[in-house]
């Protein structure tokens, strides 16, 4: 169960045995056999106050899945400063001397025209690519050559443009695995299911649970993640990104598919976030979604930064209307 990297690139995906041995009786913590319909194919929708009373208390969940980790920067202050990174791959440049921060508490967007190294620079920050030159510094610390479990144990997490879960767990299940990140047990431990290992799963099962709650999937915890609706995936996603108790949540393109109703429910859900105490970075290119919901916005274009500012700013920004709309040269000179 340790060797899991929640948060990364296929994490886990290698792994089929399940998270946990439900034979085991455990002194307090939902089992998932104790559950309606626990892994089944039919959709069984369960009400979390039978499971968990307390969890019919919105304002119980919110605690439950408030950030509790220490963090070094004050509010306000920088979490994460990308500093003159540059990315290149054979002869195309990617990112091109990409300098900004995110401070902690705000929500940050960063957007840019197709193929401008949003992602790109998504994947610097998590390790999936090491800059060509540059740095970034999370929380007072460079992420140099870090591995990818590593940064997520750090304390930055994240989801993608196209979701990936474990289609066959379900969804408390993918949660738990995030939960993973955070525990201390050693291998050994966990397979002699030490006192600690048992707290820590017992942990687990309840975080999740919340977790979902939190998210507005809390009813379908025991439905495969396959058999959950587009946007119930997408706030699962969420769940098991926030499940590893980041410092940084980044989120590219959560809102991709979605119709206006589930757009405006999810910027409801980002903005419960960041007052939960959790800062966001944010990908998107629905602008409607932006201006509604982020404190501040980086504009890229071609790998480079070309505008830094409040929504207000950054939307009336001429070289920004100009990578957006088309206009000719001439009409920013």
């Amino acid at each position: 169960m340790t060797s899991h990297d929640p948060g990364g690139i296929g994490a886990g995906a290698e792994h089929d045995e399940p998270y946990r041995d439900t034979e085991t009786n455990f002194d307090t913590g939902p089992r998932e056999t104790d559950m309606p319909g626990g892994g089944l194919d039919e959709p069984v929708s369960v009400d979390v106050a039978d499971v968990h009373p307390e969890l019919a208390d919105p304002d119980v969940v919110a605690e439950m899945v408030a950030p509790t980790r220490a963090v070094q920067a004050d509010v306000g202050e920088p979490i994460l400063r990308m500093q003159d990174v540059t990315l290149t791959f054979g002869g195309l440049t990617a990112l091109d001397s990409v300098t900004f921060d995110i401070r902690r508490g705000e929500i940050l967007g960063l957007i840019g025209p197709n193929g401008a190294g949003k992602t790109t620079c998504f994947n610097a920050m998590t390790g999936v690519y090491r800059p060509t030159s540059g740095n970034v510094l999370f929380d007072g610390a460079a992420l140099g050559n870090r591995k990818r479990h590593q940064i997520t144990q750090l304390g930055i997490a994240r989801t993608f443009q196209n979701i990936r879960l474990f289609s066959e767990m379900t969804a408390l299940e993918n949660v738990v695995v995030g939960t993973d990140a955070r525990h201390r047990t050693s291998v050994p431990g966990a397979l002699l299911r030490s006192r600690r290992h048992r707290h820590e799963e017992r942990e687990g099962m309840d975080r999740a649970m919340a977790l979902l709650e939190f998210v507005g999937v809390g009813a379908r915890a025991t439905d495969k993640a396959r058999n959950l609706s587009y946007g119930e995936q997408r706030r699962l996603e969420i769940a098991r990104a926030l499940a590893t108790e980041p410092k940084l949540l980044c989120l590219d393109e959560p809102a991709a598919g979605f119709n206006p109703a589930e757009k405006e429910s999810l910027m409801e859900l980002i903005r419960h976030i960041r007052d939960d105490g959790y800062t966001v970075l944010l990908i998107e290119h629905d602008m409607r979604l932006v201006r509604g919901v982020t404190d501040r916005i980086v504009v890229l274009e071609f790998g480079r930064v070309i505008a830094d500012g409040t929504p207000e700013q950054v939307t009336t920004n001429p070289a920004v209307i100009a990578a957006y709309l088309g206009v000719p040269d001439d009409a920013t000179a």
